[in-house]
């Protein structure tokens, strides 16, 4: 009896430390079960043209349709957002400033459309710079990484080129287009979570689509994006706006349109 006794206590401790885990509500339904609840139906997005942009999702929450900065502000002092709109497209002006959402995001899934300058001008970082900041703190680079030539004509370092998570992760591939060709990054993001100390718990993750293919899987963000820096985390809101970087290039964006993401 106390042997028996011995292995349900192991039993039950082990069953707590599972839920504890956060595993129960994978056994909230039985396989199959015709009461567990559907997903929401929503209607899917239509696919851009180098011509025309796409739309989005029904449940998505559209940053940018072409027409204004309503959705936008100056990173720097809150005041509208003083970038040029026109043909369906913004484009970053001369000495504009970077600008960020008025809605602050978490998990979600983004959707956005840019091109860089035509002709090209600049070498390096200096060629077709801008960025696109998870939770103002996290950049997804946009650079012009076009090259016919392996990349002799076109070189930065890889931690910094299109695609890469700024100083931390080159993208797998390159699968840049050529200047004045719209390309598209579609994006998966998990936020990190924090404990009441301020101590990172989880690190955020980021999938990452370029023009289509897979550039990050599913990877962990070091910290926060630095400039020859090592990243580090401090502790910030659950939600934070995106930002766009003005680096001193013309970059063209459209068809910017974000989906808040449940924990799963």
């Amino acid at each position: 009896m106390k042997v028996k006794s011995g292995i349900l206590g192991v039993y039950l401790t082990a069953l707590v430390m599972v839920l504890g885990c956060g595993a129960a509500p994978e056994y909230r339904w039985a396989v199959h079960d015709k009461n567990r609840p559907q997903p929401k139906i929503i209607a899917p997005g239509t696919a851009s043209t180098p011509e025309q942009p796409g739309g989005p999702p029904s449940d998505a929450i559209v940053l940018f349709d072409g027409t204004d900065l309503s959705e936008w502000v100056n990173t720097k002092d809150g005041g509208p957002a003083k970038w040029k709109v026109e043909n369906g497209y913004m484009e970053i002006t001369k000495k504009g400033g970077s600008i960020r959402s008025k809605k602050s995001f978490g998990n979600c899934q983004l959707h956005i459309e840019w091109a860089s300058p035509v002709p090209p001008t600049g070498t390096s970082q200096g060629r077709g710079n801008s960025g696109v900041f998870f939770m103002s703190r996290y950049e997804l680079q946009v650079l012009d990484s076009y090259t016919e030539k392996n990349y002799e004509d076109n070189r930065t370092y890889a931690d910094g080129q299109a695609a890469a998570l700024y100083g931390q992760y080159p993208p797998l591939v390159n699968v840049s287009r050529k200047p004045g060709e719209w390309q598209s990054y579609d994006v998966s993001f998990l936020r990190p979570e924090f404990d009441n100390d301020g101590n990172l718990v989880r690190p955020a993750r980021i999938t990452v689509l370029h023009n289509g293919v897979v550039v990050h899987n599913n990877v962990a963000i070091k910290g926060a994006t630095a400039h020859k820096q090592q990243a580090k985390y401090s502790r910030h809101e659950d939600k934070l706006p995106l930002s766009l970087q003005d680096h001193g290039n013309p970059i063209r964006f459209r068809n910017i349109w974000v989906r808040e993401l449940p924990e799963q």
